[in-house]
């Protein structure tokens, strides 16, 4: 049925009136991320007619004016009369919220789109919006401006039977969000991970802007691709990608894995072609399925004695880089945020299809299911020694009443909603950063030289590490499974370095320590990095402070560039004395703070990225430096 795709299988829920009111409610924020959300809507409309078997080649460009241009060759939206709302197909595609065929109306078995409201709420978001259709030998044309219908759907010119598709091409609401220029990595990053997850589709990304680029993404290998992409930066532990698809209670699954040498789990989940980054039923069953079958078969290789307990999943995803990707007609999410699988069915599907095929497998290749069992039994005697370390900290808490570091030194305000914590590199730093601070509401802690990075250690040796015990015994709220963020005691983590390149390592080394091990931290917007000045310019008994090579050259354009001019470079934080320091990175009046962000739908993009910066391999480390050298001064992490 899925090829009778006509006028009345467009089912209209709703109207449209309050979407320009209240434009956060259906794109999440009016921000860069939702500006970037119109994108991935009119793409995934398109994505949906690939899932279908109709579309193979998807193109987006970024137009000189950035407005946004997506062609695709699917069968091309519906142009004829819809009974219900008595107007083409297309006209209530664009301008009805919850119109189209993903809502029972039998135009697609499966869709995507992250809030389901697609190509309305684009266009009731965009100044203005065009749609060119072909279909039946004949091309057709509708403009809109702000979601009103501009004129009725006309006919402009014929083609080829053969020819189908749609042309979307929009320009965001200068009124509506508080950035409209593009960032072309950001379409690339997604753009990829749909190709990844649709086997066989063709997805190309142009720029037509001052610096032209142009990709295309086309993966015939699908997600055992994209687990060899994402384990660019580590070294697999053996050379198969395993692989298994199936369908079970009308749920399509595909999964591959692989593990590689590092300690992380890497582990990314979808549905329908969206990422759930909170899981879910399938993930569930992914790992029921994977922790039974290797235990039962460690058992059975006698890998595990009579006597030894199982190993836990945590020990057997040490290293494991996965991709779940199901397919299901009626997804059920838990929350608003549909970042969470709900339907029951999924996790018996995933659990039933893995264990049958990864059953065999270890059976056929049993170098590799030993590789897999050694590596887990190694984690799990780490993973005891670091209890064991845990356990006496622990006790040693409770013997000396939950004794702070000794070189803290605390704020006094005991409400973590006012408190704010300095993790300072050096103890010169730390002495002025001590003197400067208001000592009611922000707590100095100093750290002795680079702390462990945690990209290339166990928890055992995270656990024994000082600096590292260090923070979390300062910020309360322990980590990894122990991690409670209502034991805050710091409403702001305030990294505080040298503006050098041993400045940004330090940052760098901070932030990994914090992604991998209390990642909520940066989720609720509690890390912060400070940013204090390059350079200080004195003229005529009047000082002025610039934080970037561009806002010196202002300066010196406002005051003159004489001779009499006194510019002094900052080489780190210990060249300041306890006033420029306050005044410069620590007053909340003038101060300039970067709120830590995290981009939960781009995670696998994040994750690779601390895998290049942080881990062994070389080359794409100096790979990723050369290609965002130009981007150093404001380098998002």
């Amino acid at each position: 049925m899925a090829n009778e795709y006509g006028a009345d299988q467009i089912q209209i829920l709703e109207g449209l009136e309050a979407v320009r009111k209240r434009p956060g409610m259906y794109i999440g924020s009016i921000s860069a991320r939702g500006l970037h959300h119109l994108v991935y809507e009119i793409v995934d409309n398109a994505v949906d007619e690939a899932l279908a078997g109709f579309c193979s080649e998807i193109d987006v460009t970024i137009n000189e004016d950035n407005s946004i241009t997506v062609v695709d060759n699917g069968r091309g939206i519906p142009v004829g009369i819809n009974k219900k709302a008595g107007r083409p197909a297309v006209e209530v595609v664009f301008t009805v919220l919850h119109a189209g065929g993903k809502f029972g109306g039998g135009g697609y078995k499966v869709s995507g789109g992250l809030h389901g409201v697609g190509a309305s709420v684009v266009n009731a978001l965009s100044e203005w919006l065009t749609v060119d259709i072909k279909r039946d030998g004949k091309i057709y044309n509708q403009r809109y401006e702000r979601g009103a219908v501009c004129y009725d759907l006309k006919e402009v010119g014929t083609c080829g039977k053969e020819e189908t598709g749609t042309t979307v091409k929009f320009l965001p609401d200068k009124e509506i969000f508080e950035e409209t220029i593009y960032d072309y990595d950001t379409l690339k990053h997604r753009l990829r991970e749909m190709a990844f997850l649709t086997k066989g589709l063709k997805i190309s990304l142009h720029d037509e802007r001052e610096e032209k680029k142009s990709e295309t993404f086309h993966y015939e290998g699908g997600i055992k691709e994209f687990v060899q992409y994402l384990n660019t930066s580590k070294t697999p532990l053996y050379d198969d990608i395993m692989y298994c698809e199936g369908s079970k209670d009308e749920v399509y699954v595909e999964i591959a894995f692989q593990h590689n040498d590092s300690y992380n789990e890497a582990v990314y989940s979808f549905v329908n072609n969206i990422t759930t980054p909170e899981g879910g039923t399938h993930l569930t069953g992914f790992r029921n399925a994977l922790t039974k079958t290797l235990n039962d078969y460690a058992r059975k290789a006698k890998f595990l004695k009579d006597s030894e307990s199982n190993l836990t999943g945590e020990d057997l995803r040490e290293g494991l880089t996965a991709i779940i990707s199901i397919k299901i007609g009626d997804p059920q999410f838990e929350g608003q945020t549909k970042q969470k699988l709900g339907n029951s069915e999924a996790r018996g599907a995933v659990d039933s299809i893995l264990s049958d095929s990864l059953e065999i497998y270890l059976e056929q290749n049993p170098s590799v299911a030993k590789i897999i069992c050694e590596k887990a039994i190694l984690a799990q005697r780490a993973r005891d020694a670091a209890r064991k370390a845990r356990d006496i900290t622990r006790r040693k808490s409770a013997l000396d009443g939950m004794a702070l570091p000794g070189k803290l030194a605390d704020c006094s305000d005991k409400n973590p909603e006012n408190c704010e914590i300095y993790i300072v590199e050096g103890d010169s730093a730390g002495g002025s950063a001590k003197k400067a601070r208001s000592r009611a509401t922000q707590a100095i802690l100093p750290l002795r030289g680079k702390i462990l990075n945690v990209e290339k250690a166990r928890l055992d040796r995270i656990y024994g590490n000082e600096e590292i015990k260090a923070m979390i015994t300062a910020f309360g709220t322990g980590i990894h499974d122990d991690f409670d963020i209502s034991k805050l005691r710091y409403n702001k983590i305030i990294i505080m370095t040298d503006a050098d390149v041993d400045g940004a390592h330090i940052d760098t080394l901070m932030l990994t320590f914090l992604y991998r091990f209390m990642p909520d931290l940066i989720k609720e917007g509690h890390v912060y990095l400070a940013m204090p000045p390059l350079y200080k310019l004195e003229k005529n008994r009047k000082v002025w402070y610039a934080y970037s090579d561009d806002e010196l050259n202002r300066i010196l354009e406002e005051v003159g560039r004489d001779q009499n001019n006194r510019i002094q470079r900052y080489k780190g934080l210990g060249e300041m004395d306890a006033e420029q320091l306050w005044e410069t990175t620590m007053d909340p009046e003038r101060r300039i703070l970067k709120r830590v962000v995290m981009d939960e739908e781009a995670q696998s993009e994040l994750d690779l990225t601390f895998d290049i910066l942080m881990g062994d391999k070389v080359e794409p480390r100096r790979e990723f430096i050369e290609n965002n050298a130009k981007f150093v001064e404001n380098l998002d992490i």
